[in-house]
Formats: C-alpha cells, sequence, structure tokens
C-alpha cells in the first residue's frame, strides 16, 4: 500500500487506527465549567486511563496497529522553526485574555524541551494558580479586570474522541471545523500532522480545511462503501459544509461517487451520526429507534460540476441494500423494541459501535440488551468497560480515527 492514510470502508479490516489516550486534560472539568467544556459529568482519570489501555490492547490483540495523537503531534515538530509556528499558533487560538499572560505562557511553552510533554500540556491547558504572579505595574487593562474564571488556557477534555477533529476517506483527510470553541482548537493537532509529520506530511490530500467558516465532525462522516459516503446533517455539521465537502471529494476524483445525507433531530442526545447509526457487516446495521420515523435521506451526487440532490422517499434499508449492491439490509433496533433501554444505551453509545472487521465490533459491555441482540445475529463482539470514558458521551467508533483498513 503506497499511501499512508486508505479507508474505504466502515467494516474493511483494520490495520492501523489513531487514538488518544485520556491525559491531565480530564484533571482540568469542574462542575461549574462542564457545559462549556460539552461535558455532562467528571470522569476519574486513572480508571478512565485504564480503561482506555484495555481498549488500546483488545485492538492490538485483533492485530491492530494502535497510533497515538499526542505521539504523531510531537513527531511532527520536526524543526525548531515548526515547534515555535505551532507554539505561536497555539497561543493565538487559546482566547487567553491578558498580554503579560500569554507572555508568561510562551516563555512555559517554550522552556519545554520534550516535545511530546510540551504537546500533552497544550491539550492540558493552563491554570491560572500555574502562572507566575504578575506585578500591577506590569499588568494590562485586561490582567486587571480579569474575572474568576480559573484557567488562563481551556483543556481540551474531549480530545480522547479522536474521530472528530478530523476524519478519512479514502486515501484523505477532511480536516474538519468544529461546532464549539472548545473544540476547533483540538484541529491543530491534526493540521501539524498531515503538514509536517515524516510519515503523513504532505502526502495526504485535504477535502475539508479548519479554516472553513461552517462546522463539520468526523462522527458525521461515515464509509460505507468505495463509492458511498454517508454524512449526518446535525447539532455538530452543517448541511452547507457538506456541499463544501462533497464538492471537494467529486473535484479531487477521491474516489466516492455518492454521498447519502442524513437529516436527523439536532440535539446533544444525538449529537452525531454514529451515535444513532453504524455499520457492522456487509450487511447490518445498528440503529437508535428513536430517529427511524423523522430521519430524512437525501442522495447527493455530481454531474456537470454541480451537486445534483434527491430526496429519497423510500425505505431505508432497502436503499442502504440498492446503494451496497446487497440483497437485503437488517437494521438492528440499539434496545431492541423497548424504548426504555434504547433510550438508556443509545445515551450510553449503544449504537456507536467500531467495526474490526465483518461482523467483528466493539462495544460498551454495559449495553446489555443491545449487545445481546448484536449476539443473536452472528457478531463476535469485543466488550471493553467503559464507565469512566463513557461520561464523555462516546464510544468505541467515537474514541478511535482508522488509518488503515483492508478493502472489501
Amino acid at each position: 500500500m503506497t499511501k499512508p492514510i486508505h479507508v474505504f470502508s466502515e467494516i474493511g479490516k483494520l490495520k492501523k487506527v489513531m487514538l488518544h489516550r485520556p491525559g491531565k486534560e480530564l484533571e482540568n472539568l469542574t462542575p461549574d465549567y462542564l457545559q462549556r467544556l460539552l461535558f455532562d459529568d467528571i470522569p476519574f482519570l486513572e480508571e478512565a486511563q485504564r480503561e482506555h489501555d484495555a481498549f488500546a490492547q483488545a485492538l492490538r490483540d485483533e492485530g491492530v496497529e494502535v497510533l497515538y495523537l499526542e505521539q504523531l503531534a510531537a513527531e511532527s515538530l520536526i524543526t525548531p522553526e515548526i515547534r515555535k509556528e505551532f507554539i505561536e499558533e497555539y497561543l493565538d487560538e487559546a482566547n487567553i485574555r491578558g498580554r503579560q499572560t500569554k507572555e508568561s505562557i510562551r516563555q512555559i511553552l517554550n522552556g519545554i524541551e520534550d516535545n511530546l510533554e510540551l504537546v500533552e500540556k497544550t491539550m492540558a491547558g493552563f491554570r491560572k494558580v500555574e502562572l507566575p504572579e504578575i506585578s500591577d505595574d506590569k499588568k494590562g487593562l485586561t490582567d486587571l479586570v480579569e474575572s474568576d474564571y480559573p484557567f488562563a488556557i481551556d483543556p481540551m477534555p474531549n480530545l480522547y474522541f479522536t474521530r472528530d477533529p478530523f476524519a478519512t476517506m479514502g486515501n484523505a483527510v477532511s480536516l474538519n471545523h468544529m461546532y464549539a470553541e472548545t473544540r476547533n482548537r483540538e484541529t491543530l493537532y491534526g493540521k501539524y500532522i498531515f503538514k509536517y509529520h515524516p510519515v503523513y506530511g504532505g502526502h495526504v490530500k485535504l477535502v475539508y480545511n479548519r479554516e472553513e467558516t461552517t462546522r463539520i465532525e468526523g462522527g458525521d462522516e461515515l464509509i460505507l462503501s468505495k463509492d458511498v459516503l454517508a454524512v449526518g446533517i446535525s447539532q455538530r455539521t452543517d448541511a452547507a459544509s457538506i456541499e463544501k465537502l462533497l464538492v471537494n471529494i467529486f473535484k479531487e476524483r477521491v474516489g466516492f461517487k455518492k454521498v447519502l445525507a442524513f437529516e436527523f433531530a439536532n440535539n446533544r442526545k444525538f449529537m452525531h451520526l454514529d451515535t444513532v447509526f453504524t455499520m457492522i457487516d456487509y450487511d447490518k446495521f445498528t440503529i437508535h429507534p428513536e430517529i427511524e420515523s423523522s430521519l430524512r435521506v437525501y442522495s447527493v451526487t455530481y454531474e456537470n460540476e454541480e451537486l445534483k440532490i434527491v430526496r429519497e422517499n423510500g425505505d431505508l434499508a432497502e436503499l442502504l441494500a440498492e446503494n451496497l449492491g446487497v440483497d437485503k439490509v437488517e437494521l438492528i433496533r440499539c434496545g431492541g423494541d423497548n424504548i426504555v433501554a434504547a433510550g438508556r444505551e443509545q445515551w450510553n453509545d449503544g449504537s456507536n459501535t467500531l467495526t474490526i472487521s465483518p461482523g467483528v465490533v466493539v462495544v460498551y459491555d454495559r449495553n446489555t440488551i443491545t449487545n445481546a441482540i448484536l449476539e443473536s445475529k452472528g457478531m463476535r463482539l469485543i466488550k471493553i468497560r467503559g464507565s469512566e470514558l463513557v461520561r464523555g458521551r462516546g464510544g468505541p467508533r467515537c474514541m478511535s480515527m482508522p488509518f488503515e483498513r483492508e478493502d472489501i
């Protein structure tokens, strides 16, 4: 395989994947600012790390090479000039109030010699108590009137959901513009990886760029086959972003011929398409039953240098079967026909599965009803603990970004 990124399906045997091991950024979550940082609760870091390490080991046990975002980012700072460029761009995007505060943080970052330590510190953020006291005669007006907010730079606690800041598709990457300011800074690491990394830098085509003004996230980008993509119109992804992405995909001849755009409820409960719909076999999908009645699907193709958009009104299973070239598709409902179980287990990412190979699926062990249904359909489940990881509202697919899958 000559291309460093190669992902033409959701289910081809996973060969290489990128994760982020939760770090000190989780210890900078506080109850007063959970909503600002897109969390509903505070995970216990040591247990979250144990759960994540077990997830990574389960992947290795299946023959998957595990890469880490923080390591790739550190390996991308290949010269002192690039390292300085990264620090300055990080500072510019950190929403720092006060010029002296910014200068203090710049000095701290420049003083960290190890690139991995530097990257991990930028992820963790800065508490104000970490900074040297600024004398009043050196404070600017912003420094003097600053609020009681405890952080000089916010942490990035959502980083262990590596699915979202960028998305691999074919041999290309969608480097995303995120829904929330607190997460948009996460895409900086992808920028440096795909610009400067010894393996990935300059060798991967971008079909979306973080400088775009409309939002799109990787949880809404699914690769159904070498010809068909699915993209969610959701709380986190604008229809306008999808149009930009698709024009680039078709113009750059990335390899896909059609996109199915899924429009569903716009709320945190269903924040991404992959929280309600994932592919687990050639002819099987998980789906959350609550979206089925209101779901709207559009087929998008590119003809005569224009997007052609058609509303699909037929049965979803039949539409998927037609586009995948199979006789029949089975939609396996999260929680089965039990609406209470469906709601509980979708909230705990029962629909958010990571397929290792056709019919081999990573799931949280806690979603017992959905897991029993999947096993009854012949799936081999790799069950991982997620009591702490799930507090960020993400499952195995959310926590992983494939870099290489075998073709199917």
